[in-house]
């Protein structure tokens, strides 16, 4: 059975497993009034990763608490809707209890400012992304390596990207990276990903649609000094796509070739 607790309501538990442990999963939906957008691809992904956690999910009991939601949290505009998926109340203790009552905490948010056309600055954190490949791809609560990387944030960067420790880049704290390459389009490859992200997923499977080659290969920096390189992007499901301008202290070129293929984020279904 699960539990649907209110943020702006009630506390969470302090013997909550998601608090203590980070055992557990979340989602970032940006809704438009009531519409969410992405929704397929957010709930699959958290149903795997719940499978992959073995946290009993009642997909029927999910769809009731998210339809709840937007009733209540609705309103004109854009705005995010957030759910964190944990295993529910547990002893002290690392080992999962034999049976469980997973907790769904729902809270509204507002949305972030909309990011600049001419693009954003984006710098390079030394913190390593080491990714389990067991949990590769999946939007668990232990994220603690992408607040740590966090640290290298000032105000004049959007974001900071991270490498693996073979100097690879990977992602960003909290978004994935699209490179233009020639005729190409380049990803990391997914098993890499601590997030797969699911505007990631959308723009790949749109650009594939549309008779573009898309192509996972590891991106390290030298591709983006080749006169082949077109543009870097960051993406998520909260502000879509955005250009990156500039890398640390190097400019990169700029390219629309992605907004004329993806279209405005709030068009997504």
């Amino acid at each position: 059975m699960l539990t649907v607790l209110w943020a702006d309501q009630e506390p969470v538990p302090a013997d909550d497993r998601g608090l203590a442990y980070g055992d557990g999963l979340f989602e970032t939906i940006r809704i438009e009034g009531r519409r969410p957008l992405l929704l397929a691809r957010h709930l699959a992904r958290l149903v795997r990763g719940a499978e992959v956690l073995d946290i009993p999910l009642d997909q029927a009991a999910l769809g009731g608490a998210l339809e709840e939601a937007l009733v209540r949290h609705g309103r004109a505009g854009a705005w995010v809707l957030k759910l964190q998926l944990t295993r529910g109340s547990g002893g002290r203790g690392y080992r999962p209890p034999e049976s469980c009552r997973p907790r769904l905490i729902i809270s509204a948010h507002p949305l972030p400012a909309a990011l600049p056309e001419s693009g954003v600055s984006a710098g390079m954190t030394d913190y390593p992304l080491v990714v389990n490949p067991r949990l590769a791809g999946l939007k668990t609560l232990n994220r603690l390596d992408q607040v740590m990387a966090s640290r290298d944030l000032d105000d004049s960067l959007y974001e900071v990207i991270m490498a693996d420790p073979a100097g690879n880049l990977v992602e960003g704290t909290r978004t994935n990276l699209l490179l233009r390459y020639g005729d190409q389009w380049l990803v990391p490859p997914r098993s890499c990903l601590a997030v797969a992200g699911v505007m990631l997923g959308w723009v790949t499977d749109r650009l594939i649609a549309c008779g573009e080659t898309v192509v996972e290969r590891p991106l390290v920096p030298s591709l983006l000094t080749s006169p082949h390189c077109r543009g870097l992007y960051l993406l998520n499901s909260v502000v879509g796509h955005v250009a990156v301008r500039s890398l640390g202290e190097r400019d990169l070129p700029l390219d629309d070739g992605l907004a004329t293929i993806c279209g405005p984020l709030e068009e997504l279904e």
